[in-house]
């Protein structure tokens, strides 16, 4: 990995030098467009709605429009406004971990101990770690001041930028407003429900299907050419087939089905079986999950 900011983590009276380095990537297959009789890419222009002429980049200025007016932002005047160059994570104050909201977590980033004495680094970490609390922190990050979470994860240290109170969405769904009567027997049935299904969470016992048989998918035409067809996959929506059948009935069904058809136990009984139990086909372990990326695998068997 290459670091992307260097810096240096500061509370009190404490300076933790740190490199930065993005936490995540995306597993997508990179798909683009082409003219489909000859396979030329497809290219966008820049044209403008007013003449209809094609625009180059140095006549393009940024503006901002509210309410039917125009406003052009110039460089200049953008370049007046104080940028955020401070090379510095100041933490503003610690907080109980509970207390930040998972909605609110961005862009996760990896913390590395730039220096060659790691010991503030790993101090920082087992004080987070020990007192369950999350630093909340001030960064600059491609010249923008951000709010962010920094807290152990595992043997390193983990900033998350987190997304401003203005940017999250007031939920205002007038369906929950109504009264609903739930019953005892539906209240136990689906904590039952609940309890059958649960398991400790393994996210590598799961993969993305759909950009699996992708991959698959692009293998199999690059291995027979590009003018070879591929038999479509017979669709399996069954949603004209849905029927509104009783919540109580659903919910007996569920619960008999993720019992093994067996009828209702108890919740000890059920934890006592938990522990034996195989888990569920829709996951996949991850010796046995095909790569993401098939031919990059095949080129480092070649090499």
């Amino acid at each position: 990995m290459r670091s992307i900011w260097n810096g240096a983590v500061s509370f009190g009276l404490v300076n933790v030098p740190v490199k930065l380095y993005a936490a995540t990537e995306e597993h997508d297959a990179p798909l683009h467009q082409v003219h489909a009789t000859d396979l030329g890419r497809i290219r966008y222009k820049r044209t403008c709605e007013a003449c209809g002429k094609e625009i180059e980049y140095r006549d393009i200025a940024r503006a901002y429009e509210e309410d039917g007016q125009t406003v052009i932002l110039t460089d200049e005047e953008l370049g007046r406004l104080p940028a955020e160059t401070n090379r510095e994570i100041e933490v503003i104050e610690f907080v109980a971990s509970e207390e930040v909201d998972s909605i609110r977590l961005n862009k996760s980033y990896f913390l590395e101990p730039a220096s060659k004495s790691a010991k503030p680094y790993l101090l920082l970490r087992k004080a987070l770690e020990n007192t369950d609390r999350t630093a909340i922190v001030r960064v600059a990050l491609r010249n923008k001041s951000r709010l962010a979470a920094l807290r152990p994860y595992g043997e390193i240290l983990l900033l998350q930028t987190l997304l401003w109170d203005d940017e999250i969405r007031k939920p205002d769904f007038p369906g929950l407003d109504s009264q609903v009567r739930i019953s005892a027997q539906e209240l136990k049935l689906s904590g039952q429900l609940v309890d059958s299904l649960s398991h400790p969470f393994k996210p590598a016992d799961f993969r993305d299907e759909y950009q699996v048989q992708l991959h698959e998918l692009i293998e199999r035409k690059l291995s027979k050419g590009k003018k070879t067809p591929v038999k479509a996959s017979k669709s399996t929506d069954t949603s004209g087939d849905a029927q509104v059948i009783d919540l109580m009935e659903a919910l007996r069904r569920s619960v008999a089905e993720s019992n093994g058809g067996a009828p209702l136990a108890s919740t000890r009984s059920r934890t006592a079986k938990k522990k034996t139990r195989k888990p569920a086909d829709t996951k996949q372990s991850t010796a046995e999950a095909p790569t993401a990326k098939p031919r990059r695998r095949a080129a480092e068997k070649a090499g």
